[in-house]
């Protein structure tokens, strides 16, 4: 078994999903591992990762719009130190995922039709964020 490790820094533009699926798709079939496993990590904790739809971007206004409602800025937190909006980006990420795991074979992810990977930014600023980008396989 080989494994093939890079680390993606995407550079975000605040409070959005930035869909990221083509880049790891690259560092994929840079590795050669034709049959095996990519793993996914982000090292942030005010930010995550989602598998969604990729055909209409509806889908993803309709996230965000949930997801604000759900966990809402300006509630008096008691975590208050990096702005009003570092809680509310903690809760967000606890609630989806800094991890995912997709197959891949024949040299590529195993993806469904619809869809693709977003790194899920939670905070108002930019940030640049790392995305540790792991794969295993033959």
């Amino acid at each position: 078994m080989s494994h093939y490790q890079r680390t993606l820094t995407v550079q975000t533009n605040g409070k959005c999903l930035h869909k990221v699926t083509s880049k790891i798709a690259s560092i994929v079939s840079e590795s050669g591992i034709r049959t095996g496993m990519c793993s996914l990590f982000l090292r942030h904790t005010s930010a995550s990762l989602i598998i969604q739809e990729n055909a209409d971007p509806d889908v993803l206004v309709d996230l965000e719009n949930f997801l604000s409602k759900l966990v809402p800025e300006g509630y008096q937190y008691v975590h208050s130190t990096e702005g009003p909006d570092d809680m509310p980006a903690h809760i967000r990420s606890v609630l989806t995922h800094t991890s995912e795991q997709i197959p891949i074979a024949n040299g590529r992810l195993v993806l469904g039709t619809w869809q693709g990977i977003y790194l899920w930014e939670h905070r108002r600023h930019g940030h640049s964020r790392e995305l540790v980008v792991h794969i295993s396989g033959d």
